[in-house]
């Protein structure tokens, strides 16, 4: 079992940057795939971008393709999103997710494949 605690969200103008965390709870966190889910008012959560346990494997929504990055750091439990270029239409909560499985041979980019989440944290755009 993982605990997930976010942070570094907040208000940016439109092209601004964000860099958000995730810190994982527990000795097992580098077997984790992690991902990066968002949800704004009146829409379902979808997927942003994940990451593989220990490859460098990423995937991204093509919504954010090239502008946002998810990064993580094994030694520290943490998991990052820089996110760029933002838009109004990134104004989100954010949430981290983790998983053993769901970045397997058929990648399962979809909320209910992801075992374990954050509480979440806000990331509002100004245009």
């Amino acid at each position: 079992q993982v605990q997930l605690v976010e942070s570094g969200g907040g208000l940016v103008q439109a092209g601004g940057s964000l860099r958000l965390s995730c810190a994982g709870s527990g000795r097992t966190f580098s077997h984790y795939a992690m991902g990066w889910f968002r949800q704004a008012p009146g829409r379902e959560r979808e997927f942003v971008a994940a990451m593989r346990a220990r490859e460098t494997s990423t995937f991204y929504a093509d919504s954010v393709k090239g502008r946002f990055t998810v990064s993580r750091d094994n030694a520290k439990n943490t998991v990052y999103l820089q996110m760029n270029s933002l838009l109004a239409e990134d104004t989100a909560v954010y949430y981290c997710a983790a998983d053993m499985t769901a970045l397997g041979l058929n990648p399962r980019l979809v909320p209910q494949a992801w075992s374990y989440w954050g509480q979440g944290v806000q990331v509002t755009v100004s245009s």
